[in-house]
């Protein structure tokens, strides 16, 4: 009985402290880590808590792969002379296999996001999933876009993993943000 005293206590010590004592240190997000010289607080949240909260947990290292490819940068990319062996040979490969609609067709701002997985022969498992488009983006320039990434998989599927790197990213999602940013002019837009 007395522990539980104790524990009740401490929470509602926390409690009590604003939310920005609770979530802040340093003017950074209280996340604890072994190399904290002095304790910290991780971030967490309260039933006291007068809105609704979801923890904000900050991973050192993500754990998921995303990649954008710029239309402006195409002239840039280039295929990997080898098998792919890092995240970084896979992207390379990705941002390369891209080529945008012609600029006479191009519809300047729009951005298209795809999400797919490979196997460890380096074949997409099933067709890549559609997951954003551009707000008032036509119809048909929606589907030249689709159709300039589907030609991508198409010219470089299935790709050449090493042994190392298809057994660890087999099966988990890639998305990918591909970005109209060239003008009219053939400059870069911001």
């Amino acid at each position: 009985m007395r522990v539980l005293t104790i524990a009740l206590a401490g929470v509602a010590a926390v409690a009590s402290l604003p939310s920005e004592a609770r979530s802040l240190r340093n003017g950074a997000p209280a996340v604890c880590s072994v190399f904290d010289a002095e304790p910290c607080m991780p971030t967490f949240c309260s039933v006291f808590d007068a809105h609704p909260c979801v923890p904000d947990v900050q991973y050192p290292i993500g754990q998921d792969l995303r990649l954008t490819v710029e239309s402006s940068r195409i002239g840039q990319y280039k295929m990997p002379d080898h098998d792919l062996n890092t995240i970084g040979d896979l992207f390379a490969s990705l941002r390369a296999c891209w080529q945008p609609p012609q600029l006479a067709a191009a519809r300047e701002g729009t951005q298209m996001s795809m999400r797919f997985s490979f196997n460890r022969g380096g074949s997409l498992i099933g067709p890549p999933r559609l997951t954003y488009v551009t707000k008032d983006t036509p119809p048909d320039a929606r589907q030249l876009y689709r159709d300039s990434i589907d030609a991508a998989f198409k010219r470089c599927a299935p790709l050449h993993f090493t042994k190392g790197l298809g057994g660890a990213i087999a099966g988990r999602p890639i998305a990918v943000r591909y970005v109209e940013n060239r003008s009219k002019e053939g400059q870069p837009t911001p």
